[in-house]
């Protein structure tokens, strides 16, 4: 019925301390291991568990998600550090029970802070002030869950296509 393929990038915004602390992390780290050659090599091995804790907390720091629509089936795919990407959903939109912004009533009673149902909840926004987030009610693997998503325009309105009665779009009270 639906033969299309959409995919959408989300790149999540890096919190304001990152740099600062990736810094002090090669500055100790050579400091380590300078000490390490010049006065003992007992300072090597915490020179060389920063540098390679300063490679892990460079890959794991910088996260990216991906959304994919194809035909009925949406997936969400976390890629850390540009290099290692993993699927975390794949759901059958059969089984969606509403897309809304995420102030809107149909999601109210799924809210953190005052809801009256509790669902897992997981986030795949870009954390960007400026850009409006979803959320989306969706059973997979025979539970409810709760995704927040950055859907772009054309994603939302092919989504909206599908399941007029069960997509929100941000304009509607």
């Amino acid at each position: 019925m639906y033969n299309y393929r959409v995919v959408e990038q989300v790149t999540r915004k890096q919190k304001p301390m990152t740099g600062a602390l990736r810094t002090v992390m090669v500055v100790f780290g050579v400091f380590f291991v300078i000490l390490g050659i010049a006065v003992s090599q007992g300072f090597m091995l915490p020179g060389f568990l920063l540098v390679a804790l300063y490679f892990l907390y460079d890959i794991f720091s910088k996260k990216e998600y991906e959304y994919t629509l194809e035909g009925t089936r949406f997936s969400v795919a976390v890629i850390w550090g540009k290099r290692y990407r993993k699927e975390v959903h794949s759901m059958d939109l059969k089984d969606l029970e509403v897309v809304a912004p995420s102030w809107h009533e149909r999601v109210a009673k799924y809210k953190k802070h005052g809801g009256s149902v509790k669902l897992p909840k997981f986030d795949y926004t870009s954390y960007d002030e400026d850009t409006p987030y979803y959320t989306m009610i969706i059973m997979e693997d025979r539970k409810k869950i709760k995704l927040l998503l950055d859907l772009n325009e054309e994603m939302f309105q092919i989504l909206k296509q599908m399941y007029p009665e069960k997509v929100i779009s941000n304009n509607a009270q």
